[in-house]
């Protein structure tokens, strides 16, 4: 299929970003990696009015390292690019070994990812578990999101049509943080059908899954059992799994149970 019609526009500041997402708002798209929004295009999933492509603004796939000991990533990022950075969380570079392809990740941005919030993404997920900041943009300034509640639902997040992501921080995790990323699909580069990206350190515990619910988020209750050192399985109740006909939700729900085993075990506990 074609798409259907829409305007082209690739500004060079993001003044003119902003301006053309306040005069179009829900009707504009953002084109920076194109992995997901091209085909959406093609099937005619999304019909946007305006496609704004943001590729000629310098400094926007920027890595660099807070002065605390975080680090701080351009929305327009390359998954390649965050892959093979020093300075991103292992975590992170673990979890995008999963996403697609080589030609894909050398497209694909961690922006792009975090903005559509499918279910089954690798990003979505991490960003929970590190504790990120995600940092939106719009003519009324900066708005910054705590990751635990930047992602509401399936393709929902709290970003405003007038609004683009800007950049992720991730709060500086030291020496003692371990950290394991574990998922389940059918074939490598598939979507996930359960995913989970664990991190510990410092007396905390941070859980999170993709492709088991709509969202990702944090668990509280099975991560007091992991801390207390006792059987995690049992909070898994608190989660509300999708439901498929190739992955009905007592399947996703077995898949959490022994995915969340294996990643404890990797991370050297119980």
């Amino acid at each position: 299929m074609k798409p259907a019609p829409f305007r082209y526009e690739r500004p060079a500041t993001l003044e003119a970003v902003l301006a053309l997402l306040d005069a179009h708002g829900a009707q504009a798209e953002i084109l920076a990696g194109g992995q997901s929004l091209m085909p959406m295009l093609a099937l005619r999933v999304a019909r946007p009015d305006l496609v704004i492509d943001i590729n000629r603004i310098a400094g926007l796939g920027d890595i660099t390292a807070i002065p605390d000991g975080g680090v701080r990533i351009g929305a327009r990022a390359r998954h390649a690019e965050v892959m093979a950075s020093p300075l991103v969380p292992a975590l992170m570079r673990s979890a995008l070994a999963h996403v697609a392809h080589p030609a894909i990740r050398n497209r694909g941005t961690l922006g792009g990812s975090l903005a559509l919030a499918d279910p089954a993404a690798e990003m979505p997920c991490c960003m929970v578990a590190l504790g990120a900041r995600i940092v939106t943009l719009s003519s009324r300034g900066e708005t910054h999101h705590d990751a635990a509640s930047f992602f509401h639902g399936l393709y929902s997040t709290a970003r405003r049509p007038d609004e683009m992501i800007l950049r992720i921080e991730i709060p500086p995790l030291g020496p003692q943080w371990r950290f394991a990323f574990l998922e389940e699909a059918r074939r490598l580069g598939d979507y996930a059908i359960a995913g989970v990206a664990l991190a510990m350190g410092a007396g905390e515990v941070r859980l999170a899954f993709c492709g088991v619910e709509p969202a990702p988020r944090c668990l509280p209750a099975t991560e007091a059992l992991i801390l207390a050192g006792a059987d995690p399985l049992p909070g898994l109740v608190e989660l509300a799994p999708m439901d498929s006909d190739d992955a009905p939700e007592a399947y996703r729900r077995h898949l959490a149970g022994v995915l969340l085993k294996r990643a404890l075990r990797e991370v050297g506990h119980g």
